[in-house]
Parts: structure tokens; C-alpha cells; sequence
């Protein structure tokens, strides 16, 4: 019995994990970009008193085995990059990528960064660069006499001086994965390069399954709210279940305890 308690503490511990990342999903559920994430779980080692198969006598064999399991855990977090619905922004540097690529932003270390999310804004310099600083890669400066920016699907960017002069001053490169759910989610949109999702590979827009960029567009977090209220009960009743485990054993031990 005490097996018992073990084992439904466990299964506790693996639906609170489970709330954590509904809760995370909802929080962000109108973030640009945003990525639904699930826990994935795994039963725990057995304890085999026989094995299948073993001898019952000296001509026969149990086609069964005696094992109890000893719980649940938490094997690893899945992220689904499914895309978003597109939004409509009107704003000259928003783009939303229609495939499977990731732009390239390079953090104050150096070092290179993946975001879905398309926001990207125009430093005092003229650089492109995220609402935090980070700059586009390839960077990109916009000249001061530009009136407007424009964006091929192609990921050409031009700025348009004059209805006579529009010049080309920089090209979106695009960055895909292996796997990626090998990606390590650092917060403000960002991903970084693991080992699991290989390293990244980088193309223009349109090539291969990268996608296209769409210039006046942001892409909207994937999180369905509806089907995140529905996992959220299932997990506070399957917490609820647990609990109940632990207490009806408590009841047996009380039992067992009072027995004269």
C-alpha cells in the first residue's frame, strides 16, 4: 500500500506539471508568434515478482507476468509549431512567415537567435532591430529620406525615396531546423540552437519549405483556448483521482493499524 501512495503522489506531480504548462499556454495566448507547449509523460520502472513466461511447473508456463508499476514522470515538453492565424497589421516592418522558417535576430553576446515573431522596429540609427535592440541578421539600415518600406514576398527589402527611386538596402534570410522541437525557448520569443534540433540552416524565403514572408502581417499565438480549458479539467480531475487514491489508502492503513 505504501507502493500505492508513491504512485499516486506521482501521478499528482505529473498533472501539476501539465497545469503549469496550460496555465503558460493561456497566459500567452494573444502573444505574437506564441507556440502551444504540452508535457509528454512516461510510466516509471516495474517491480516484476515473475516474469511472463516464467515456469508454473515442470510442463507449463504462465503466458502472464506479475509486475507493479510505480508511477508516472514527466519525460519532456513538446512544442507544437503549427502556424498561426495571420494579422493584420498595416505596419511596414511587421512580417509574418508563411511556411516553416524563423528570422534571425543576433543577442548582445553575438551569438544568433530564432523568432517567429515578425515585429521589428526602426532604431534612432535606422536600424531594423527587435522591440529589446536585438538587429535583424543580415542587418538592415534604413536611410533617412526612405518614406516607406516594402517587403517581397522573397524577402527583397526596398526603400522607397521617391514615387521615381525605390532602392534595395537589404535581404530577409530565413533560418530552418532538423527538428524543431529541439529548440531551446529562452523567453521573449526567442529560440536557441540545441544539439536536438541541428544546426540551423539559412535560405532566402521561398526556397524549399523556409516560406514566404508576407510584409504587413504578424502571426497570432496558436493556442486555442477551448481546447486548453478542456485538457485543464481532464488534468484537474485526473489530479482529483490521485488525490483520491492517496486518501482511500490512508483509510486502508487507519484499518489495518486498528485491526486486534
Amino acid at each position: 500500500m505504501v507502493g500505492a501512495l508513491k504512485t499516486a503522489a506521482s501521478g499528482m506531480e505529473a498533472q501539476l506539471s501539465q497545469i503549469d504548462h496550460i496555465s503558460n499556454n493561456i497566459a500567452n495566448v494573444n502573444t505574437t508568434g506564441y507556440k502551444r507547449s504540452r508535457a509528454e509523460f512516461q510510466d516509471l520502472l516495474y517491480e516484476t515478482t515473475q516474469e511472463p513466461g516464467a515456469n508454473t511447473s515442470a510442463l507449463t508456463q504462465s503466458p502472464l507476468g506479475i509486475q507493479r508499476g510505480m508511477g508516472v514522470r514527466v519525460a519532456g515538453t513538446q512544442r507544437n509549431f503549427e502556424m498561426g492565424a495571420p494579422t493584420h497589421t498595416q505596419r511596414d516592418l511587421d512580417m509574418l512567415i508563411r511556411g516553416e522558417g524563423f528570422f534571425v535576430v543576433q543577442l548582445p553576446n553575438g551569438q544568433a537567435a530564432y523568432r517567429r515573431d515578425g515585429t521589428f522596429h526602426k532604431a534612432p540609427s535606422g536600424r531594423v532591430e527587435t522591440v529589446e535592440g536585438y538587429p535583424l541578421l543580415p542587418e538592415v539600415t534604413i536611410p533617412p529620406n526612405a518614406k516607406t518600406i516594402q517587403v517581397s514576398e522573397e524577402g527583397a527589402i526596398h526603400a522607397v525615396i521617391s514615387e521615381m527611386e525605390k532602392v534595395q538596402i537589404g535581404q530577409v534570410q530565413l533560418a530552418t531546423f532538423v527538428n524543431n522541437g529541439g529548440l531551446k525557448a529562452m523567453g521573449k520569443n526567442l529560440y536557441l540552437e540545441t544539439a536536438g534540433s541541428g544546426a540551423a540552416n539559412l535560405s532566402s524565403p521561398g526556397d524549399g519549405v523556409t516560406g514566404h514572408v508576407m510584409q504587413h502581417f504578424l502571426e497570432s499565438s496558436n493556442v486555442e483556448v477551448m481546447r486548453e480549458m478542456t485538457d485543464m479539467i481532464a488534468a484537474q480531475r485526473a489530479y482529483e483521482m490521485n488525490s483520491k487514491v492517496i486518501q482511500t489508502v490512508d483509510q486502508m492503513l487507519q484499518h489495518t493499524v486498528n485491526v486486534r
